[in-house]
């Protein structure tokens, strides 16, 4: 007994620990890749360099996966990967991608932010799985009251394009629905090669759609610089392999709108990361916008755990309870039977 209850031990704070290294990619990683997009694109098209990105990582997480003994996908995979890698990559990256033409990037990202709503939303409304609750619409509220601080300093305060700001919120929509449809198609039980697939659906798209832009006839590989390039390669190795894979792990394993999260920290990230490698200042609305975010995280993140079912007992099973004796009564694993045993009836 002993033995099985430390192997359970064992088994829970790893399961923990996994949680916390997959909260860290996607808040830390997933924040630094603002600057790593934007040293990217200097000499890089965005669509194609994306798309050449998402490919890459995808081909590489796909031979690691085959090499380890993973089946290849089925035709059912592949369908599942088509519509949640275009919904993550193609709708939702290309579509934020379009907007910025048109919208400040402080505005499209408190736009972002509103990914954990869509969620929430999507979730109650059309799959009715569970109604969020009075503390997680707060901590929501206050994770999009924490970025709009965080951004309500930069410059630029003309009012929203209108079919820009649609785009963004579509791109958020967009994000959020491939997170719920991820849980619900059919994909690899192997996460590397689950993660491999999207990506190169995804990325595939992405290319197609960079070609019909006009992108790659305009693009001179020899004027490609060494930051891009180093930009991407980070992008490709952090950003795609790392983090994707662990925010594909996460939400097989943890609550989606909790996953959804990093659209909250993420601009809190790319500030400090501007601050301590760009020499941005820090101001006071940024101290602000960093404590309303953490406390937001915490409010969606953090649940109170449910209570155990409570099992009246009457008669001889009462009284020996009341005599601080073993109840002889045993819930089995099947809803709401109870079975007395021989020696108590």
């Amino acid at each position: 007994m002993i033995a099985i209850a430390t192997a359970n031990n064992s088994r829970s704070t790893g399961y923990r620990y996994g949680l916390l290294v997959g909260f860290l990619a996607i808040y830390l990683i997933w924040g630094s890749t603002y600057l790593a997009i934007a040293v990217s694109i200097e000499t890089i098209p965005p669509l194609l360099m994306t798309g050449v990105r998402s490919v890459i990582a995808g081909a590489v997480l796909y031979v690691f996966a085959r090499a380890r003994g993973a089946p290849a996908p089925q035709p059912k995979h592949w369908r599942g990967a088509l519509l949640t890698g275009g919904l993550f990559f193609l709708v939702s990256l290309g579509l934020l991608a379009w907007a910025q033409q048109r919208v400040a990037s402080g505005q499209a990202a408190l736009l972002v932010a509103t990914s954990p709503l869509w969620v929430m939303l999507l979730g109650w409304l059309v799959w009715q799985v569970e109604r969020p609750g009075g503390r997680a619409l707060a901590g929501a509220l206050i994770g999009l009251a924490g970025v709009g601080t965080l951004v309500g300093s930069a410059p630029g305060g003309e009012g929203a394009d209108m079919l820009g700001t649609a785009a963004v919120l579509a791109s958020a929509g967009a994000w959020a629905l491939g997170l719920q449809l991820v849980r619900r198609v059919s994909l690899p039980t192997s996460l590397p090669l689950a993660t491999a697939i999207q990506l190169l659906a995804g990325g595939g798209l992405l290319l197609l759609a960079s070609v019909a832009a006009g992108e790659p006839a305009t693009f001179d590989v020899s004027a490609v610089s060494l930051r891009s390039l180093a930009g991407m390669s980070y992008l490709i190795v952090f950003g795609s392999i790392v983090a994707f894979s662990a925010y594909i792990w996460l939400l097989r394993v943890s609550n989606p709108v909790g996953v959804s999260t990093h659209a909250f920290v993420n601009p809190l990230v790319a500030v400090l990361l501007g601050w301590a490698f760009n020499g941005e200042a820090l101001t006071l609305h940024m101290a602000l916008a960093a404590g309303l975010i953490i406390v937001s995280v915490i409010l969606v993140v953090l649940r109170v755990p449910p209570r155990p079912p409570r099992i009246r007992l009457r008669g001889r099973a009462s009284a020996r309870v009341s005599r601080g004796l073993p109840s002889p009564v045993r819930v089995s694993a099947g809803p709401r039977r109870v079975h007395r045993d021989r020696a108590g009836s």
